[in-house]
């Protein structure tokens, strides 16, 4: 086995660090500059959170851990991680926005807040855009304030709006636009539509989720979506969910015309960027390896939906991945991160040093 760089024997003793629940002044940290960028990274600043609350999704007291988000926790938590920008979201489920006005008022709420909070940590945090499926008009006007004037680094789509998944043509309009501007898209996946049906002790965020992104991503694909708007990028949370374990599976239905042609599928699946937030290692690497290559892997962690300790464990895990190399993980840490929205290279540091790969060729 040949010897791990310098780099990586600090990394690893920052995540031992990390793992052991100490604090963030350690001989790693101090040596090593945060350089990962996470693209899965949820915030709820205060002024989204008092929104929530009057509206009552959230509960005053108590509730969701996501809910009760804290910037100093955070921010102990990116340090620790060696994690130098977090692009944050809020992925508040389609439904929430059926009133017209609530989803004019609240989705301006959420971006706001979230331009606020890259604004005042502007080395520390970019965002993502949340756009209301349920209102195409508001989705429109909002993605034109997002982009052009809090300069959002792409928008958040939920993969659903309780009936329809993104391939569905009451989308193209808001996908059209999205093309035109050459926008990052990340899409977050919620609980499946018109199902009630509760698997006995599985929450939903452990199968359904990943489902429910697969079925985005399919429908994406097999609409002709992803083919008529070649500038978007869109980003699958959590490695993907199953898509591409299941290609075999999808080219199948595609050969036999009861699914997207294979060649429609192959284009997809290695255009889709794929985030670490679900988390892949080691069980799914080799396949999204196979399928997407490295160059469309992106960090994520799922802060603060998950807690420290596995945001540290998912950290680990990448680590120590054997599919990995060095150049890989590079890339997926930061490379590929600049080399989809540029617009993160200049919330960084001047000071920061430059990228410590290329871009990983897919």
């Amino acid at each position: 086995m040949r010897d791990m760089s310098r780099r990586r024997v600090l990394q690893a003793a920052a995540l031992t660090t990390a793992a052991a629940g100490l604090g963030s002044s350690t001989a790693a940290d101090a040596t090593v500059r945060p350089f990962r960028i996470d693209t899965h990274h949820h915030a709820v600043p205060p002024a989204m959170r008092k929104w929530a609350v009057e509206q009552g999704l959230l509960p005053a007291e108590g509730g969701p851990r996501w809910g009760q988000w804290s910037l100093s926790e955070t921010l102990r938590t990116m340090r620790r991680n060696q994690i130098a920008l977090g692009v944050a979201s809020a992925p508040v489920p389609s439904q929430a926005f059926r009133n017209r006005a609530l989803a004019v008022s609240g989705t301006r709420i959420i971006n706001e807040d979230l331009a606020d909070l890259a604004r005042e940590h502007p080395a520390r945090f970019g965002f993502f855009a949340y756009l209301p499926l349920l209102h195409v008009d508001v989705a429109l006007q909002e993605a034109a304030y997002a982009l052009d004037v809090l300069k959002a680094d792409g928008v958040l789509l939920m993969t659903n709006d309780g009936t329809r998944y993104l391939g569905d043509k009451a989308f193209d309009p808001l996908f059209a636009e999205l093309d035109r501007r050459r926008a990052v898209i990340f899409t977050h996946p919620g609980s499946l539509p018109g199902s009630d049906f509760a698997v006995p002790g599985m929450d939903d965020w452990i199968a359904d989720f990943m489902l429910d992104t697969t079925r985005a991503a399919f429908n994406l694909v097999a609409s002709g979506t992803m083919d008529r708007h070649p500038r978007i990028s869109v980003i699958l949370s959590h490695a993907g969910g199953f898509l591409p374990y299941i290609g075999g599976r999808i080219e199948h239905a595609g050969r036999t015309g009861r699914g997207p042609s294979p060649a429609a599928f192959r284009r997809a699946v290695r255009r889709f960027y794929y985030d670490t937030a679900a988390p892949p290692s080691p069980y799914a690497t080799p396949t999204l390896l196979a399928a997407a290559g490295a160059g469309q892997l992106l960090y994520g962690t799922d802060w603060a939906q998950t807690t420290a300790p596995e945001v540290a464990q998912t950290t680990r895990g990448l680590e120590r991945d054997p599919a990995l190399n060095d150049r890989m993980r590079d890339a997926i840490y930061q490379g590929n991160a600049l080399r989809l929205m540029p617009t993160l290279a200049r919330r960084l540091r001047p000071a920061r040093p430059a990228p410590a790969s290329a871009p990983v060729p897919a």
